[in-house]
């Protein structure tokens, strides 16, 4: 059966950067919160960073599922279990420790 796009980009992202579909994972985390964090404007203490994080696994890992259902005719959940904690992980540590004020951010005085 043929992969779906969005199979292809991930397969496409993992080797032409050279990295595990796990590093993926944590590097698209990272970019989703940080990036709502600047487009968004937030501290990166606030909730929105953090919530588009899990909001945009949760969607990569409906359209796995959808795969799973076409392709093996069964969802893997146990895999999307691990690769949305290998997601959120690192977006959630970084915003812990600003929430806890345990990672001082410069804030523009202005």
């Amino acid at each position: 059966m043929e992969l779906s796009l969005f199979q292809v980009v991930k397969l496409d992202l993992v080797a032409t950067l050279g990295l595990s579909k796990d590093a993926l994972h944590v590097f698209v985390g990272l970019a989703v919160f940080f990036g709502a964090a600047l487009l968004f404007r937030r501290p990166l203490d606030a909730f929105l960073p953090l919530a588009m994080v899990f909001v945009a696994a949760a969607l990569g890992e409906m359209l796995d599922m959808r795969d799973d259902l076409l392709q093996l005719g069964h969802w893997r959940w146990q895999i999307s279990l691990g690769d949305m904690a290998t997601t959120v992980f690192w977006p959630l540590v970084v915003w812990g420790l600003a929430r806890f004020r345990m990672l001082r951010v410069y804030q523009d005085p202005g």
